[in-house]
């Protein structure tokens, strides 16, 4: 059984398939807590939820009629079972995009891409947690290992001191090169002129900003969309 917090329909409103409609699975449970968190509802275990099979899971997406599957929380890797949604979907022609923490491994991920040949299939979004989160010191930076093209490393900004430690870690770890990297706002915190001085003034190429799209088309506290 899986701790299913919500699932709905509606657009992807970050990553590289932002503005595509999509099949959101959200979990209960993280291991973090940001201080930022816009799902704060949702890190506990015991968050409202309900259990729901493998087979309900794949009955609702299949019955939305689309192609592309979200999962996320929470966190989606602490559901034990994952990798069974993972291989159900995309064996009935789904894409999965996997929207973790950056405090979790992703290798089995990695492995299951590797095993099953799933490149357009299987797509990581994963997290850096910047010390405006508060979070940073439980990155897994084994993580960065892992990463493949189709991959994607999202660095979310409260100011510049984050914008400073993700240009770091985009340096560091050469991930223009190895992933589709991204720079979004903390809503209300930041401005994006600011990120996007900030990205020229450091000719930061290869470098996407992006803004999380559904806060704009509904209320940005909204649950559902």
């Amino acid at each position: 059984m899986y701790k299913v917090a919500e699932w709905f329909v509606s657009i992807n409103g970050e990553g590289r398939r932002a503005g595509e409609p999509a099949v959101f699975i959200r979990f209960v449970g993280c291991n973090l807590a940001c201080s930022y968190c816009d799902t704060a509802w949702a890190i506990s275990e015991n968050a409202e939820h309900k259990e729901r099979t493998l087979e309900e899971i794949i009955e609702y997406v299949e019955n939305s009629g689309i192609t592309n599957v979200t999962l996320t929380g929470g966190e989606p890797l602490l559901q034990n079972g994952i990798e069974d949604i993972v291989l159900e979907l995309i064996g009935r022609n789904h894409r999965v995009e996997i929207e973790t923490n950056g405090a979790v491994s992703i290798k089995a991920m990695y492995n299951l891409a590797d095993k099953y040949s799933m490149m357009d299939e299987l797509s990581v979004t994963l997290d850096y947690k910047c010390p405006g989160s508060g979070m940073e010191a439980f990155m897994d930076m084994d993580n960065y290992e892992h990463l493949r093209p189709e991959d994607t490393v999202k660095f979310v900004v409260c100011d510049r001191s984050d914008l400073d430690k993700a240009r770091e870690i985009i340096e560091k770890y050469d991930l223009v090169e190895r992933c589709a990297v991204y720079l979004s706002p903390v809503f209300g915190r930041i401005e994006s002129r600011e990120i996007v001085e900030y990205m020229i003034e450091h000719k930061m190429n290869g470098v996407k900003h992006q803004l999380q799209q559904h806060k704009f088309i509904w209320p940005p506290d909204a649950r559902g969309v």
